[in-house]
């Protein structure tokens, strides 16, 4: 069982994994360097223990204990028990949710490993947005997706901001990076995925259309600015729109991502 700690310091050094929640680059750093991400909410914080991600700590007020006693009798990890005013004072900002916990990171499974059995599965490309990675998450797990796979640049989905938006989907939903960029979709294809990437190209077709049929589908969705690169525009199988009004050429690429999930998994 966790062992709980009270705190009346903020300042106490064991507090590390806590502090500067709102500098997202000292953060990116910090979590990469020490192996370790950060879960936030009781709901998440449970979703994240019962993925199998081992806990460091727990960060809490008083009225959470009882809330999460049965998970932190899964533990012998620290629970750091503080008022919510000292922990705004830790963290930089108001634990409204009340809970937090540090967790390790595991090693990223190869992609043979998270390809293995699925049929649907999305690709995106540079998306920096944690938010937008965050939602993508939770409308893949929702609509039936199998797995996803992320482009080197692409933002963190174990960071705070992307697990709390996506309400803990990456503990459930199979994932890891692409080695290689360049030859990232053709590699698909050879594995038996028809890639389909949604963009604005003459060529793209509604998006009912291109995915009809097919069995084992890798939908590609390309950044917040500028979509998707060339390269990857050109090499995938097929080219995509969701068709709207006119006057209007696209969508938030996490709104883009529900409908076009929607309609991918009742092809």
């Amino acid at each position: 069982m966790a062992t709980i700690v009270e705190i009346t310091d903020p300042a106490d050094p064991r507090l590390g994994d806590y502090r500067d929640l709102r500098d997202v680059q000292l953060r990116k750093s910090l979590e990469t360097e020490n192996g370790l991400f950060l879960a936030e909410g009781e709901k998440v914080v449970r979703r994240a223990v019962e993925g199998g991600f081992a806990p460091r700590s727990f960060l809490m007020a008083p009225r959470w204990l009882d809330g999460l006693a049965d998970v932190l009798a899964t533990t012998d990890a620290p629970c750091y028990v503080m008022s919510e005013a000292l922990a705004e004072e830790v963290t930089g900002f108001h634990v409204h949710r009340g809970a937090l916990a540090s967790l390790e990171r595991r090693p990223l499974p190869s992609v043979d490993e998270v390809l293995d059995g699925a049929r649907s599965v999305l690709v995106l490309e540079e998306i920096v947005d944690h938010t937008n990675v965050g939602a993508i998450f939770r409308s893949g797990a929702a609509l039936g997706f199998d797995a996803v796979l992320l482009a080197p640049r692409c933002a963190d989905p174990l960071y705070r901001r992307a697990i709390k938006v996506g309400m803990g989907a990456v503990f459930t939903m199979p994932w890891t990076r692409l080695p290689d960029w360049y030859d990232a979709l053709p590699s698909l294809s050879a594995r038996g995925f028809t890639t389909v990437a949604l963009t604005l190209t003459p060529d793209a077709t509604a998006i009912e259309e291109a995915v009809a049929g097919l069995d084992r589908v890798a939908l590609v969705l390309g950044s917040e600015g500028h979509g998707l690169s060339p390269r990857w525009e050109q090499s995938a199988d097929r080219r995509a729109i969701i068709p709207m009004r006119a006057g209007i050429d696209s969508l938030n690429v996490a709104a883009a991502s529900a409908v076009a999930c929607y309609v991918t998994a009742r092809r």
